[in-house]
């Protein structure tokens, strides 16, 4: 950092010097020409400490190439030697309200294609109340030896009232234990691995956030080892997940659910350089002999694999950071973001999905973070059914002042859905697209990741006519929501 030197006293004593070989000078002079003198001083470190400002905060952005999956799997690595209890969570409330002053439908699965995983953008379309809190506590043995457990909550409603325990979803999100630095694996691959058993979240599941969507997420009961080293550069995660299926009927007579059964998936996530390689084997033991709405059998099985790179720049365009990933699945794979979650699944079943997505600052104050996510699937509940979506999202933001930037989004999602009357659905082919502005104050700017935000929006939803006809229970087509509208909102979101 340059240091800036007191001026004035300076210029000062040389203009008193030269009072001295200056007879004619009267001190009115001397004073006026010193009181200039001292306001150019000051004008001059106010401007050399407003750019120091500048350049701090532009190498603080440029630091903030660490993405919000990144950072939320830094906190799960941390095996701090510090013993005892630990805290954070996500959470996000808000009001959606239509022009009309009535709340509306809203999320980022409300399209017809959200029925397939086609997620819209999230920013001014949230109507709920969600958070997941998170319960750690740890301590390090006299050997080394490090535990860790967790319990964590989470709750979604979307109701305004304050009192939610009807509606409430509570749930138990988490309960697991993990182990690690055990002195007994020393030298072996799994020296640096961390052991786990319990229910969880994967710990290196990600998403796009801006669309609330998973890339890929794996969950359940099960237990498995991460950071197992079998390589220089090459780690991998080994797991074992288990996750029960709902019940169903084996006779189109029976007229009460007769049959269950257990979906087990078998996992390596293999870490290699830049490159994410992850395998799931997945079985469900008589899922086959369910009954399925039309032609096809039930999977009682399905493979699934993902393809990534992380890149750590713009697409080699400017500073920043993206992820590109190839997602495919058969069977009961073929649900490729919630691994081994969809019992429904035909044994014919496939689907292949891309997810692209990056941040950068395209100058010191305006950022902008694009995403692609895009699907195309056949025969996945009914013989010959077809779905295609892709969607396009962008969030913008620029960074007013240190604590309020005007933040905007545009989202645009192309469909093509032909269920073959699954769940009484129709086959429609049509447009969605939004556009959000949000004026936002957070603590402090700098970057996409950067929380708590207070939000203020308004959002313009449109949509192709045809669409409303997708199916008669979702939210298209009912009074007051058939596109072309405006909505209203404001929205707190945070995680620490």
């Amino acid at each position: 950092m340059t240091r800036t030197f007191p001026l004035a006293p300076l210029a000062a004593a040389l203009v008193l010097t030269g009072v001295h070989s200056h007879a004619l000078a009267n001190d009115a002079d001397i004073e006026e020409r010193l009181a200039a003198l001292e306001e150019r001083v000051i004008a001059a470190e106010r401007r050399a400490k407003a750019a120091e400002n500048r350049a701090a905060r532009l190498e603080a952005q440029r630091s903030d190439k660490q993405d919000y999956e990144n950072r939320l799997t830094s906190l799960e690595k941390q095996a701090s030697s510090d013993d005892g209890f630990s805290f954070n969570a996500y959470a996000r409330s808000g009001l959606l309200l239509g022009d009309d002053g009535k709340s509306l439908p809203g999320g980022p699965y409300v399209t017809p294609a959200g029925t397939v995983g086609g997620a819209v953008g999230r920013l001014g379309n949230e109507p709920d109340t969600y958070v997941h809190a998170k319960l750690n506590h740890r301590h390090t043995y006299d050997n080394g030896a490090q535990q860790r457990f967790q319990i964590s909550f989470a709750d979604s409603v979307e109701t305004s009232n304050d009192w939610t325990s009807n509606e409430s979803q509570l749930n138990v999100r988490q309960l697991f234990v993990e182990l690690s630095h055990l002195p007994s694996l020393e030298g072996t691959a799994f020296e640096d691995a961390t052991l786990w058993a319990g229910k969880r979240l994967d710990r290196d599941k990600y998403d796009i956030h801006w669309l609330d969507s998973d890339v890929v997420k794996l969950a359940g009961l099960g237990a498995g080892a991460y950071d197992v080293r079998l390589g220089d550069d090459w780690t991998a995660n080994l797991s074992l997940y288990g996750r029960s299926f709902d019940d169903f009927r084996l006779d189109p007579e029976d007229t009460e659910l007769s049959a269950d059964t257990d979906s087990l998936i078998l996992t390596a996530n293999n870490y290699i350089g830049n490159w994410q390689v992850m395998l799931n084997a997945i079985s469900a033991a008589d899922n086959d002999q369910r009954l399925t709405e039309g032609p096809g059998n039930a999977a009682d099985n399905g493979l699934h694999g993902l393809l990534t790179y992380k890149g750590d720049s713009f697409f080699g365009l400017a500073d920043g950071s993206f992820r590109a990933s190839l997602l495919h699945g058969q069977g009961l794979g073929a649900e490729v973001k919630q691994i081994g979650a969809n019992g429904e699944l035909l044994d014919d079943a496939q689907a292949t999905r891309i997810a692209i997505q990056g941040t950068t600052y395209l100058t010191p104050t305006w950022r902008i973070a694009p995403a692609v996510l895009a699907e195309v699937s056949k025969d996945r509940f009914v013989e010959g059914d077809d779905y295609r979506w892709a969607t396009f999202n962008a969030r913008i933001a620029n960074e007013l002042t240190d604590n309020f930037e005007m933040q905007y989004e545009a989202s645009y999602q192309s469909m093509d859905l032909d269920p073959q009357g699954y769940k009484g659905r129709n086959q429609v082919e049509g447009d969605f697209a939004k556009l959000t502005i949000a004026p936002t104050f957070k603590p402090e700017v700098g970057g996409f990741w950067k929380r708590p935000e207070l939000r203020a929006f308004a959002s313009y939803t449109t949509w192709d006519d045809e669409l409303n006809d997708f199916d008669g229970n979702d939210a298209f087509g009912q009074d007051g929501y058939t596109g072309g509208q405006w909505s209203f909102g404001v929205q707190a979101e945070t995680w620490f």
